[in-house]
């Protein structure tokens, strides 16, 4: 049988999926597209026609949109990473929709202002406003951390992967997080995990 594929590099937001198919520990085929000219070309288009990074393949499954693909991974071969109780499944959904409608809107934002514009053309209202927005869905996190160590349930499992992957952007931008101890110490627990190490080397 076929090993799965994933299409993207690291340096972009396939780094989610990377993280996670290295986390359920399966074998699998990396196939290394850029954000850039790479995926706009009609082989990769055949695989996503929405011309983005990430994609999987495995075997008839074809998936695009690395929360899709995460969570796919997970309740397939993940083990406990992904509950099996309909609650606790219900709350994964939940944070992963919510990382992407409450935090990277406004992370991107910032991303671009930092990283796609010039330094005398950036805007500094653009930043503010950004940095103001992201203020009341990381207190929420921060007050839902505060008395455990993960998301949901007693271990780490695909919904801190998740949002942890998202907010991976937010620490290459040097956020300044420290209002927000509790989401400090759980994104260092997240992202001290060796899969996210071997994601970022597989992905380069």
């Amino acid at each position: 049988m076929a090993k799965p594929k994933l299409y993207g590099i690291s340096g972009s937001r396939a780094i989610r999926s990377l993280w996670a198919i290295e986390e359920v520990g399966i074998e699998y085929e990396h196939v290394s597209v850029n954000f850039m000219e790479e995926s706009k070309k009609p082989e990769y288009l055949a695989v996503n026609p929405n011309g983005r990074i990430p994609a999987l393949q495995d075997g008839e499954v074809t998936l695009f949109e690395s929360m899709a693909i995460n969570l796919y991974l997970a309740k397939t071969y993940g083990g406990d990473l992904y509950p099996r109780n309909p609650a606790n499944e219900a709350l994964v959904w939940q944070w992963s929709v919510w990382v992407m409608t409450e935090i990277e809107p406004a992370q991107m934002d910032i991303v671009v202002q930092k990283f796609f514009t010039p330094e005398e053309k950036r805007d500094a209202a653009v930043l503010a406003a950004a940095e103001k927005t992201l203020t009341r869905p990381l207190k929420v996190l921060d007050d839902t951390l505060a008395n455990k160590d993960w998301l949901v349930g007693d271990a780490f499992s695909i919904a801190d992967l998740n949002v942890s992957g998202v907010m991976l952007l937010l620490a290459m931008v040097k956020f300044d997080s420290s209002a927000y101890a509790n989401v400090q110490r759980w994104a260092q627990a997240c992202y001290a995990r060796p899969s996210l190490e071997r994601a970022k080397a597989v992905g380069k």
